[in-house]
């Protein structure tokens, strides 16, 4: 595992190298606020929470995540540097792990970028800190679930476009599977266990709980699981 660093590093700092990655960040901050005061009437609330603002999440991080993996694996393959970066002394394991976890702290400094909105709800009332807290370690935890997503489907495509769309779908239906709304129709067709265990598979009912400053360890271990399975598939793909 000595080469996961220099990859971590060459990655992380390439995002700063272009344009891209400064558009993405100011993206991120617009799209997320936006919604909050827009659509979720972030000030009419009147409460001193940020419940307004994490409650798009699971949405937002559905085009954005797949727009910021897409190019992970796929650019690589389309340029040829894939091979390059094979010939030099490093495993797969060690280049899927340094690329993922550059992409995952990228998003990382995107979620934290709302900090001052914290900031301005503790000076306008007295917010729980516990929640705010939780609720951003979940939603970090699903934009690594994404990501996982997003990095398997760029390893099996070179055009950047095709991965960002079967991403897209892929995390839309680990998405629908906890939507209430779709719960309500599939149980309408099959039995409510099915529908339950279904619903385990999501990424709206694992965030739930964070949004509730609750950190339940079986939460935890979906995301992480979720990450740990889609990069050994991501190591597979690669190797074939």
């Amino acid at each position: 595992m000595t080469q996961i660093s220099p990859v971590f590093k060459r990655e992380f700092l390439g995002y700063f190298r272009s344009p891209v990655a400064y558009v993405f960040l100011v993206v991120f901050s617009v799209a997320s606020i936006g919604l909050a005061f827009f659509v979720g009437g972030f000030f009419k609330a009147n409460q001193a929470t940020m419940q307004g603002y994490f409650t798009f999440y699971p949405w937002l991080f559905l085009f954005l995540i797949p727009a910021a993996g897409m190019r992970l694996w796929s650019e690589e393959k389309r340029t040829g540097t894939v091979e390059l970066l094979f010939t030099l002394p490093i495993t797969t394991l060690e280049a899927v792990l340094g690329k993922f976890l550059a992409a995952w702290a990228f998003l990382t400094l995107a979620i934290l970028l709302s900090l001052p909105l914290a900031g301005t709800v503790a000076y306008l009332g007295s917010p729980d800190w516990g929640v705010i807290a939780s609720t951003y370690f979940g939603g970090i935890l699903m934009a690594g679930a994404y990501l996982g997503v997003c990095s398997l489907t760029s390893a099996l495509t070179k055009n950047q476009v095709i991965s960002f769309v079967i991403s897209v779908v892929a995390c839309l239906a680990l998405l629908f599977l906890g939507w209430s709304v779709f719960s309500e129709v599939l149980g309408s067709i099959f039995p409510v266990w099915l529908v339950d265990l279904l619903s385990n598979f999501s990424f709206i009912t694992h965030f739930d709980a964070f949004t509730k400053g609750i950190v339940d360890p079986k939460d935890v271990v979906f995301f992480l699981s979720l990450i740990g399975f889609t990069l050994f598939l991501n190591v597979v793909a690669l190797e074939r």
